[in-house]
């Protein structure tokens, strides 16, 4: 196997890793680990974005990069799912939903 070969497929296999590093900062809501782990995947995508060449990845390759986007996906779904929450809590907490919708400065502004 070439080295290029390798080198995608331990860039691939640290970014298992790291996707899954992010799924767990964000059930924990740990804002560092989320902060680490999108710089890591930052990283690793600029590693990864080099290697186009779709006919040069074998079949544990290509396996990888299915379970990456798939992780990906999932990890999106949480993070709007968390997002939505923290939307609510905040709005349960101000009492007024959509604080900073589009046009509230405008209202606000109006009655002073």
């Amino acid at each position: 196997m070439n080295a290029g070969g390798h080198t995608m497929r331990e860039a691939l296999r640290q970014m298992l890793a790291v996707l899954e590093e992010e799924r767990q900062a964000l059930a924990g809501l740990d804002i560092d680990a989320i902060t680490i782990a999108a710089q890591g995947k930052a990283v690793l995508c600029d590693a990864l974005s080099g290697a186009n060449d779709d006919d040069a990845l074998d079949e544990e390759c290509r396996g990888m990069i299915a379970a990456a986007r798939s992780l990906n996906e999932t990890n999106r779904q949480i993070r709007n799912l968390v997002a939505a929450n923290v939307s609510a809590r905040l709005d349960a907490l101000t009492g007024s939903p959509r604080l900073y919708a589009a046009g509230a400065y405008a209202v606000a502004g109006r009655g002073a």
